[in-house]
């Protein structure tokens, strides 16, 4: 039980459903579709696309989707919403051209959309309403206006100078000049005519006709390789999930080329770690877990790839003997060598948790990569485009080298939690790179240190990434000194880290407990 004198948030509970998510008004439109007959899949793709248009600068129809879901308590499913390369992209073509990485706010980090593609395969399959329902509550925000958040304002601020960059993209995301502050109505009747066009017509009103002529025209005039036929080959699959146990539970993560084996790869060292021993301080535990995840990041960066076109050693990474020799590596009061990454750092995504009363369990995930995406908005379809493709490496030999039709390096990873062959959490932890460090710091914060979802999700997060270990500056300047004194390189964060969503299941007494992160906006909401 919190200390209800203190600043913070109570868990949200409830017995018929529970939607989690960083925006108010996503929360709200999930629970109302459960209220109206639908199931968690169906409220899940509500509040996605709600935040599309209320948090433009996370998420969006112009970005890529995961999904990892249990129906009515079974098996994990997991689909890979995320998009591919131009047919006519090659490695050799950007190295031959001097690129030694793509271009973060060019067209060449426009991967081909998955979202559009990943909602209606999801609403198809297992969904029970219309997508036409489903994806009301956002045409309507998107026409009439939605009230920007503080959160949402504060990110949309530090943008100016991207969003100046294009012409179409400066009048429609900074109007009179400037970023809409707190409280200012920002609306996109654009996005809303291209929202009933795919919520009447389905995924082939996105990639085939007007809406991705209109966007290869974009792609195109910035020097971009996309075809038409690009647009029409786009599909979501279905794909096995990937596990690892943790202190009697089970952990399900999408596989590669996502980075949720690398959440896998830090819950297997850390287990060997006890990190729930009282006789360990804040800093030995901030200590050891950067130790675990620049081992696991450095085997990511390295190898994690579309396995279409390269399979990952998933197995090996997962394997005792893998574990054993990262632990024995690691010293209790000494860091090791700094890892450097070539990947580009991004923070911006949105994730949804959504359990309804049949015990369906829902992690979906959506993301523009970096904030805004790309940078490059087309006006008649109200999309902003996605820069996932900067995950691509242009050296031809790598692992994760741009190639015709194929899926970048993915940092978006929903997940679930499962006991005894049970669901009992979908979660996830927003925060680009740092969302397989931070799978792994909210479950040790339940499991090995006992603490409510809430609670887990406030504690001051750290991270150990590009040679830097950053903290939140709710940590104090003790834990601080003290980690420099073991060799780390330590920073104050100046932004938070993170943002966690998650619904646990109370089976026997039929009881959801929801938490969402205070970083954000948003909040957990049950029926």
């Amino acid at each position: 039980m919190r200390d209800f004198t203190k600043p913070g948030r109570s868990e949200a509970i409830s017995s018929h459903g529970m939607v989690c998510s960083s925006h108010p008004a996503a929360s709200l439109a999930g629970v109302d579709i459960l209220r109206a007959g639908g199931n968690a899949i169906d409220a899940a793709i509500a509040a996605i696309a709600v935040q599309g248009v209320v948090e433009p600068h996370m998420t969006g129809i112009g970005g890529d989707c995961f999904a990892l879901f249990a129906r009515n308590g079974g098996k994990p499913i997991a689909l890979d919403g995320s998009g591919r390369a131009p047919r006519a992209a090659d490695a050799a073509w950007y190295a031959e051209r001097g690129f030694d990485a793509i271009p973060a706010e060019s067209p060449h980090a426009v991967t081909i959309p998955g979202a559009p593609a990943a909602w209606c395969a999801l609403n198809r399959d297992h969904g029970r309403k219309h997508l036409a329902e489903v994806l009301a509550p956002a045409i309507r925000l998107a026409e009439d206006g939605m009230c920007v958040t503080p959160r949402v304002a504060w990110d949309w601020g530090r943008q100016i100078e991207k969003l100046s960059r294009d012409p179409d993209t400066r009048a429609k995301f900074l109007p009179d000049g400037q970023a809409p502050g707190k409280g200012d109505t920002f609306r996109n009747p654009a996005l809303a005519a291209t929202l009933r066009k795919v919520a009447h017509e389905g995924a082939g009103a996105f990639y085939q006709n007007g809406i991705a002529s209109a966007l290869t025209r974009k792609l195109k005039a910035l020097g971009g390789l996309h075809e038409m036929d690009d647009f029409a080959q786009e599909q979501s699959d279905y794909v096995e999930p990937i596990s690892a146990p943790y202190r009697g539970y089970t952990v399900y993560e999408c596989p590669p080329a996502g980075q949720g084996l690398a959440a896998l790869m830090i819950l297997r060292t850390i287990e060997g770690l006890a990190l729930g021993d009282t006789g360990h301080s804040e800093a030995d535990r901030i200590h050891l877990l950067a130790e675990a995840t620049k081992a696991a990041y450095r085997a990511r960066d390295a190898y994690f790839c579309d396995p279409a076109h390269r399979p990952t050693a998933t197995n090996e990474f997962l394997s005792d003997a893998w574990t054993a020799r990262t632990r024995a590596l690691i010293a209790p009061d000494r860091a090791s060598a700094p890892a450097y990454w070539h990947d580009a750092e991004h923070k911006d995504t949105t994730l949804v948790t959504v359990v309804d009363r049949d015990l369906n369990a829902v992690s979906l995930i959506n993301s523009l990569f970096a904030p805004f995406g790309s940078g490059i908005y087309e006006p008649e379809t109200g999309v902003l485009l996605h820069n996932r493709g900067m995950g691509f490496r242009t050296n031809p030999d790598h692992p994760s080298a741009i190639a015709a039709g194929k899926r970048p390096m993915h940092t978006i990873i929903p997940a679930l939690l499962y006991r005894d062959d049970k669901p009992v959490m979908p979660f996830g932890v927003m925060g680009g790179h740092y969302q397989a460090a931070g799978h792994a710091h909210f479950i040790s914060q339940i499991l090995d240190r006992g603490l409510g979802l809430q609670e887990a999700s406030d504690m001051p997060r750290s991270f150990a990434f590009d040679g830097k270990l950053s903290l939140e500056t709710t940590i104090s300047p003790a834990v601080k000194a003290d980690l420099e004194a073991r060799g780390h390189m330590v920073e104050w964060s100046d932004f938070p880290i993170g943002g966690a969503q998650a619904v646990w299941i109370d089976c026997d007494r039929g009881v959801l407990t929801g938490a969402s992160d205070h970083r954000k906006d948003g909040m957990a909401l049950g029926l």
